[in-house]
């Protein structure tokens, strides 16, 4: 196949991205980060101290930043208007904030159509909440990752800890929680396995193994990882 596109959905701290990651690096795919596109909205919306229930004025935001994604997939980075926001995005302030950002419909609209366009005519790798539901429906490969809400507790607050970032694996547990209610319940794209996706449950398992597992997939297909 010319163009295939993988679509890795499910909640967080799944383990999407770094599988994702993982993945578009053995391949040699495009990696396309949807999260961090919201991430960075997000954060320049609390830079500019914008009410995030606007939809109008984080559209606006929208269309006059400048959103990039660069380096690669051992070290993925983040741009806003050229500046480097990727550690900034991370933050506890953005990850509480950016369910609220992204469900707004005409945000949800516009990113979508920069992630299509993005996925064109390529072998990519794209992770979030709603790409084999919503952003590339017709995906040759859409994985749904899934795990406890312990284990990804356990995750971000070790990545938390690693990066020096001060963590409570409680409030991050509850923050989990909440979050997946509201991904589950928004109106536009709410976060949902797509019918024909396939569930890995990544509660016991090494990235390493996920990622073979998606490889098996990708070769049932006729493409040779």
């Amino acid at each position: 196949m010319d163009k295939v596109n993988i679509a890795i959905d499910g909640p967080a701290g799944a383990g999407k991205s770094t599988v994702a990651r993982q993945l578009a690096g053995r391949l040699s795919y495009l990696y396309v980060d949807t999260g961090a596109m919201y991430r960075a909205l997000t954060w320049k919306a609390l830079q500019e101290d914008l009410p995030l229930h606007d939809e109008e004025q984080l559209t606006q935001l929208l269309e006059r930043i400048k959103l990039e994604l660069g380096g690669n997939e051992e070290a993925p980075r983040v741009y806003v208007n050229d500046a480097e926001v990727t550690e900034g995005v991370r933050t506890p302030e953005v990850t509480a904030a950016v369910s609220e950002v992204s469900a707004h419909e005409a945000v949800r609209r516009m990113m979508a159509e920069k992630q299509r366009m993005l996925a064109a005519n390529r072998r990519a790798v794209l992770d979030g909440r709603d790409i084999g539901s919503h952003v590339l429906p017709d995906a040759e490969l859409k994985v749904f990752l899934t795990a406890s809400v312990d284990e990804r507790a356990k995750r971000r607050h070790e990545e938390n800890v690693e990066k020096g970032i001060s963590s409570d694996f409680e409030e991050i547990k509850q923050a989990i929680s909440r979050r997946d209610e509201q991904d589950a319940n928004r109106t536009i794209a709410p976060l949902v396995k797509a019918r024909d996706a396939y569930e890995i449950d990544t509660t016991n398992q090494q990235v390493e193994d996920v990622v073979a597992e998606i490889e098996s997939l990708l070769r049932q297909l006729g493409e040779t990882p």
